[in-house]
């Protein structure tokens, strides 16, 4: 089993990366693991302050004390000798099984993407969590720096095969309040749903000062509409199957595809996140060093 889910973490792609880091832009001080103090909370070293429970939080660090006191429950927390916690957020809809030709799907792609990244951000002694999405965050795993917890994203990736809708704004709206402390927020999706619920979720999480990045993925199909006969279109997430003649709908649909990715965009800036359209016809290792090649020429 375990060499089914270690394929995520492609020799080629990490090869393509290795040199590179990913940087937290407005999150904590410092850029380098060791050697500059964060200002915010881990659970080493320190005592700092308590903050609320939220499920997914570790139960050994609940304050009884305070639970006597108060008849709620706080997490102790304590300074630590890193830069930041990452939290990987994946789509996992009914929607992300789309694939055109010999192209990968957006879920797969989607999965080598958060492999490699979450092992990148380990690898620079950071801390890396996955989250897995549809109508619903589930499979929450809190950012660590250890293998096992790598190991236990991977598998959790593999096994969760895409169906339901899309709910992204009630998503992130979760993220925001599970991930606690400030953290660099990587949001992996084809954003197939309203506008108006990605804004949302975008917004809850910069009010709680995350770093934010949506990298949105797209099969060239669905960027292109290169259909040019008859074709039966299967519905996904609710929608029915149609039959049509695409060359009759191919300039309606990419002026609707044009208009929402500009929508999403401004969404993204709105909230100060990075937004990245990516086609899942460019090599992973490729789009990724690309990106984070330009991150980290503006960091700070």
């Amino acid at each position: 089993m375990a060499e089914t889910y270690q394929k995520y973490l492609d020799p080629a792609v990490l090869n393509e990366i290795r040199h590179l880091e990913v940087t937290a832009r407005n999150v904590v001080e410092g850029f380098i693991s060791g050697l500059h103090k964060s200002p915010y909370k881990g659970f080493s070293v320190e005592f700092a302050q308590h903050r609320e429970y939220v499920p997914g939080d570790d139960l050994r660090y609940l304050d009884w004390k305070a639970y006597a006191k108060s008849d709620k429950y706080y997490i102790k927390e304590y300074e630590e000798e890193t830069n930041f916690r990452a939290v990987i957020v994946l789509d996992t809809s009914e929607s992300m099984r789309y694939k055109s030709g010999e192209n990968m799907s957006k879920l797969d792609y989607g999965r080598y993407m958060a492999a490699s990244l979450a092992y990148l951000i380990q690898r620079q002694s950071d801390a890396a969590g996955l989250g897995l999405f549809d109508e619903k965050l589930y499979d929450f795993v809190q950012p660590a720096t250890s293998h096992v917890s790598l190991m236990r994203m991977l598998a959790s990736m593999h096994e969760r095969e895409p169906r339901n809708k899309t709910d992204i704004g009630e998503v992130l709206t979760d993220v925001a309040s599970r991930s606690g402390r400030r953290s660099l927020i990587i949001i992996i999706s084809d954003l197939f749903d309203k506008v108006d619920h990605l804004r949302k979720g975008l917004e809850h999480l910069a009010a709680r000062k995350h770093d934010i990045i949506v990298f949105n993925l797209m099969d060239h199909q669905e960027r292109d509409f290169s259909f040019d006969r008859l074709t039966q279109f299967l519905g996904m997430e609710g929608y029915p199957d149609l039959l049509v003649d695409p060359r009759a709908l191919r300039k309606a649909y990419l002026e609707e595809v044009s208009n929402f990715t500009a929508e999403a965009r401004r969404a993204c800036l709105r909230s100060r996140a990075d937004f990245t359209p990516l086609d899942t016809q460019m090599p992973l290792g490729v789009a990724l060093q690309a990106y984070l090649a330009k991150r980290m020429g503006r960091r700070g």
